[in-house]
């Protein structure tokens, strides 16, 4: 069954001669408990496609479903128990002057969830932090620390989807892992369905069963991560980018 659907997704920005077309018919699915990448150069539509499904855009045509329920016939507050997204940038997705408690308390607040105190306990616990970070504020945490908090805050009220946009890009080399090892253990942990943006291959082939390749807002070709070792891609484009992320990381 699948946890998300796609269906000939499009999108254009401006009006009449000066629209431009930012996703072309973006078509795919994701699998309940799936880690699904969206992996392209800058400017191919993946941030664009999570900022869809995530509905932070709405001027889109075509289908997205999630657990088979259309996104724009499903309550706001419904889809939020169900959906949440983790941004690239722990320093901007927090606010600068509100506490940790503040920020996973208000989520549970509009969602007129019960014991607030223990849910956000536990919630710090999940993602390796410990309870006395409540009363902390951003500035006073890493990066990496950061990230944890905002995993926190998306899990808080136990979603069955995450979107991921490039999760661990801002962070330092010697936290990305430790942040990536911290999803694959919740996805296994929880169930968890992910959908990944990373421009980075690498970590495409840690965290994700299978990835779409996207050029110019159109899917090209949607792979197998067992292609990732062999670069038997058939589309030129996406061997090509497979070709340039072996060797990056073959010069590194």
């Amino acid at each position: 069954m699948s946890a998300i659907e796609i269906e000939d997704l499009s999108i254009s920005l401006g009006i009449g001669v000066h629209a431009k077309r930012i996703l072309g018919g973006v078509n795919f699915s994701v699998d309940k408990g799936e880690s699904f990448g969206l992996v392209g150069e800058s400017g191919s539509g993946k941030s664009t496609v999570l900022r869809c499904i995530a509905r932070l855009l709405n001027a889109w045509d075509g289908r997205i479903a999630i657990n088979n329920k259309a996104v724009r016939d499903t309550p706001q507050d419904e889809y939020c128990r169900t959906v949440q997204m983790v941004f690239q940038d722990p320093y901007g997705s927090l606010h600068p002057r509100q506490s940790i408690q503040t920020a996973l308390q208000e989520p549970l607040r509009i969602q007129r969830m019960d014991r607030h105190q223990e849910r956000m306990e536990q919630a710090l616990i999940e993602v390796g932090l410990t309870p006395a970070f409540l009363q902390r504020y951003p500035h006073e945490l890493s990066g990496g620390q950061r990230q944890r908090v905002a995993i926190a805050r998306a899990l808080i009220l136990d979603p069955s989807v995450l979107l991921l946009d490039e999760p661990t890009s801002a962070l330092d080399v010697s936290v990305q892992a430790e942040v990536l090892n911290l999803l694959s253990e919740l996805r296994a942990r929880k169930g968890l369905t992910y959908l990944l943006v990373s421009h980075d291959l690498a970590v495409i082939d840690h965290m994700c069963d299978r990835l779409a390749v996207m050029q110019h807002g159109r899917i090209v070709e949607i792979l197998d991560r067992a292609v990732l070792s062999t670069g038997r891609a058939t589309d030129p484009y996406a061997r090509e980018l497979i070709r340039a992320s072996v060797e990056y990381d073959q010069a590194v």
